[in-house]
């Protein structure tokens, strides 16, 4: 059994980029870092505000994967104190519950001395999460393009895509359920088949580092945009505007409510201040792409 004294850093990361639905990921340079110390129970504590609801003990989501990965090896895992530090916001389409998983799987992992690969790790996440976008990009950093049917993982992994991004969060979290809940349960095939080929283009295009095209694609999403975009004020408008101001392209992040633009390395603080005079509903943030999945210090 390691040492229980060690800190996990863990990004955020936006899902689907419009047409990439449950399968493309981008690690975002937002991070959550759990420092971890050996205790007499498992007890969890978040340093940032925000957090409050959030269980403090065996119930919190890190403990429960640490835990249940422990039970399906046959171990069991030395409780630990968790003090926690983020700055990814809570169900606001920036893969919090990813980073928290990802962030267990490491603890795991390093607690008892597992040696996962990285596509183990990978494989492991996308069964708690039921999809492998966010989890993948959260472990592996940088662009994920996944596949993952409950059983077989495949991944292609882009570690340094050439781009800057702004994200604009509103003031209301969304669960991811009930985002979900606005999806049809059918497309109709050339629905399916025009928005899959949108996606094709656009993982190509990343794998290019072509973000011109790619922000098209982007904006060609059939899969989810059209029923979830009304949770979004103005977002016909945001894009307009973000057009204006030469980014490549706009789509809501993961399930939202927060909406990714992506931009011209650079040029993502710039338009980052311009957003937020002209949306003052939503927090704008500048982000780059995290290269950098999960680290263990």
């Amino acid at each position: 059994m390691a040492e229980s004294n060690f800190s996990v850093v863990v990004p955020a990361s936006t899902a689907n980029l419009g047409p990439g639905f449950d399968s493309i990921g981008l690690a975002l340079n937002l991070y959550m870092t759990v420092n971890v110390s050996p205790s007499e129970d498992w007890e969890v504590t978040y340093k940032d505000d925000g957090f409050e609801d959030l269980p403090n003990g065996e119930d919190n989501l890190i403990v429960k994967t640490v835990t249940n990965i422990a039970e399906r090896k046959g171990r069991v895992a030395p409780a630990s104190r968790l003090i926690i530090q983020s700055d990814i916001p809570l169900g606001k389409g920036l893969g919090s519950s990813a980073t928290a998983i990802a962030a267990g799987i490491e603890i795991a992992n390093q607690l008892l001395e597992l040696n996962l690969s990285a596509k183990e790790k990978v494989l492991l996440g996308s069964g708690y999460e039921g999809h492998a976008d966010n989890i993948s990009a959260a472990l592996l950093g940088g662009v994920t393009i996944s596949y993952f049917d409950g059983v077989e993982m495949d991944v292609v992994h882009i570690r340094e895509p050439k781009m800057g991004a702004v994200i604009l969060v509103p003031p209301e979290a969304l669960l991811t359920e009930a985002s979900r809940g606005l999806l049809p349960d059918q497309l109709s095939h050339s629905e399916a088949i025009r928005s899959s080929a949108a996606g094709n283009v656009l993982s190509a295009a990343i794998a290019r580092d072509d973000w011109e095209t790619a922000g098209r694609m982007m904006e060609k999403d059939i899969f989810h945009e059209p029923y979830r975009k009304k949770l979004f004020p103005e977002f016909d408008r945001i894009r307009e505007v973000c057009h204006e101001y030469g980014a490549y392209g706009m789509t809501i992040s993961g399930a939202g409510p927060s909406l990714f633009v992506a931009v011209k390395q650079g040029n993502e603080g710039e338009l980052a201040k311009r957003l937020a005079v002209a949306f003052p509903y939503y927090g704008c943030i500048a982000v780059k792409p995290s290269n950098a999945g999960a680290v263990v210090n």
